[in-house]
């Protein structure tokens, strides 16, 4: 267990800021994450990675020459905001584009893939690269399903050591899907990990069984299969990647046995025995392996093996020299680095308020601050039901999402209660709020309740006066930013299956001419109906899809927790209604 701490909820924060005192010369804080300290002395490609925290080394102490310019640093386990992405991308940028890399996870291809539109929109070329080497977690006929795990590292190396050379944009990205493309990974959990403060694991492994097949976010394993000697592991993580060996592929492979945060390195040691023997007797030569910890999630006890398939072209790549504050290869030589420090100040990219134009009128601030209230009515009950939203999305996911909503809805409260005091009507309280909420919150939640709200907000205006029929069509609007960002559609086992039904419902009763208070509280109704019933579903989308068996007979933590929202909201207007009679 994670036992030093202040706060749980400023683990992370803390953390960072500790790592950058330590490598103070080598790095700085922005906005987001951390950077190089010295930029380029001329226009270099800009390699970012970015995820939750929790995996040390990955990603910030892999920020330095021959790899990163930059890591973004999400809160554990969970995906950086857009914002955070952006500030940090953009702080590293020189002038010859930048690649964004990171693990294939819902929240992190929304966010990484927003800050990259922001950042071409500037002016900025910015492309994304995904990393999908976990062989566990999809077949080979839907390999781009597949999750990142710890063949992160050796696309991070690769693409690192190209754009240090000097490669362009085009060129970078290339080598560094080829790399994806031949990297293979596959783990076993011994041990659950603990969050800071947390009684209990993420997840526990049945006695003489380990999991196979986990994720680095806590997730347990794809299967529990019996305990076995040091050997036959190996034979079975050997036996696995050599069966996805690419047509056409040489005899010569990167190797990392990864450990996972607390399997100690004499057991990687012995393990890699008998891996190394198993790759030798195959026809393989193993090029500069790797054995240590270099993408962990917390305190895990669990081991995963990385295969890369080299030719000439990527192996002068994981060859080459990196200097950072957690991998260090050769000697780095003629680098282009500054002689000082880059000091640019680095603003937060998101949209306010525009407190230059007319705000709301005196009606619509009436509804913005019944907003607020509704807001405040949410935060109540994400607080009080934190710890079972936590539990239902430890079944198959990180179990963070109770602690991500909680975080997004507090600032979110904190964001619109400060738009209202400005003046603002519904919408501008409606931006702040879901701006805010994406920002802090990370994760893909936080970016579509984000989205969401401020949708919400543009369907109610600053100026007119709200009345039934618009709150149903800015509830489409809401609903609708939400399927146009995830993707997902009913039956996929996401929010979208509370909040399609809610959708529809309301429409129906307000059309129906159903005051707004009875028409939301029966949608209210519906929507936690249809999270309910999310429990006999499969997941089709995020992170829950590989582990899909263990899903079904639980519901959807991101529709439970839509449901226990709009039942907040619900209850709200009803009261409202009897103290005021409309």
């Amino acid at each position: 267990m994670t036992m030093i701490y202040n706060s749980p909820a400023d683990f992370t924060e803390d953390a960072t800021r500790g790592f950058v005192d330590l490598h103070s010369d080598r790095l700085r804080l922005v906005p987001g994450g951390v950077v190089r300290r010295r930029r380029s002395m001329k226009p270099k490609v800009a390699v970012i990675y970015g995820g939750g925290s929790g995996h040390y080394p990955a990603f910030a102490g892999v920020v330095g020459p021959g790899m990163g310019d930059g890591a973004v640093i999400g809160n554990l386990f969970t995906s950086p905001s857009t914002v955070q992405a952006y500030s940090v991308a953009r702080a590293a940028s020189s002038g010859a584009g930048v690649v964004i890399s990171y693990g294939n996870y819902a929240g992190d291809v929304m966010n990484f893939g927003l800050a990259g539109e922001r950042l071409t929109a500037e002016g900025i070329e910015t492309r994304q690269l995904v990393i999908t080497d976990d062989i566990a977690s999809a077949p080979p006929a839907q390999s781009s399903k597949r999750r990142g795990i710890a063949g992160d590292f050796v696309v991070f190396k690769i693409l690192g050591a190209a754009a240090e050379r000097g490669d362009d944009l085009d060129e970078v990205v290339r080598l560094g899907l080829r790399a994806n493309a031949a990297t293979f990974s596959l783990g076993v959990a011994f041990a659950g990990c603990t969050f800071p403060g947390a009684r209990e694991p993420h997840f526990t492994v049945p006695e003489g069984k380990m999991g196979l097949g986990l994720g680095i976010h806590g997730e347990p394993g794809l299967e529990d299969i019996d305990w076995m000697p040091a050997d036959e592991l190996a034979a079975l993580l050997v036996g696995r990647l050599l069966s996805e060996r690419p047509a056409g592929s040489g005899t010569r492979v990167a190797a990392i046995l990864n450990g996972l945060g607390s399997t100690k390195y004499e057991e990687l040691f012995l393990l890699w025995g008998h891996v190394a023997a198993l790759l030798r007797e195959a026809g393989l030569e193993v090029v500069a392996p790797e054995v240590g910890e270099l993408v962990t999630s917390l305190d895990m006890a669990g081991v995963s093996l990385t295969l890369c398939w080299l030719d000439d072209e990527l192996e002068a790549l994981w060859l080459a020299p990196a200097d950072t504050p957690a991998f260090r290869r050769g000697v780095l030589e003629g680098t282009a680095a500054s002689a000082t420090a880059d000091e640019e100040a680095v603003e937060y990219f998101y949209s306010e308020p525009d407190v230059e134009s007319p705000l709301g009128s005196e009606d619509s601030r009436v509804v913005g601050a019944l907003v607020v209230d509704c807001l405040r009515a949410m935060q109540a009950v994400l607080h009080e039901r934190e710890d079972e939203l936590g539990r239902i999305d430890q079944v198959a996911g990180d179990g963070d999402h109770g602690r991500g909503m909680v975080r997004g809805v507090d600032c979110a409260v904190d964001a619109a209660t400060a738009a209202l005091a400005t003046g603002w009507g519904a919408a501008g309280v409606l931006a702040s709020a879901g701006d805010a909420w994406a920002e802090h919150a990370g994760g893909t939640s936080g970016v579509l309740w984000g989205a969401a709200l401020r949708a919400l907000g543009a369907g109610l205006g600053n100026e007119v006066t709200v009345v039934p029929a618009d709150v149903a069509a800015a509830v489409e609007r809401f609903v609708l930013a939400m399927t146009d960002l995830g993707k997902a559609e009913l039956g996929d086992k996401t929010v979208i299956d509370a909040a399609v039904p809610f959708r529809d419902r309301l429409r129906l009763e307000i059309d129906a001419q159903a005051s707004l208070s009875d028409a939301w509280s029966a949608a209210a109704s519906e929507a936690c109906r249809a999270a309910e019933e999310t429990r006999v579903l499969s997941p089709r989308r995020g992170r829950a899809r590989p582990l899909a068996e263990r899903s079904i007979g639980h519901p959807d933590p991101g529709a439970v927790s839509f449901g226990m929202c709009a039942a907040a909201v619900g209850s709200l207007l009803r009261a409202r209604e009897g103290e005021t009679g409309s």
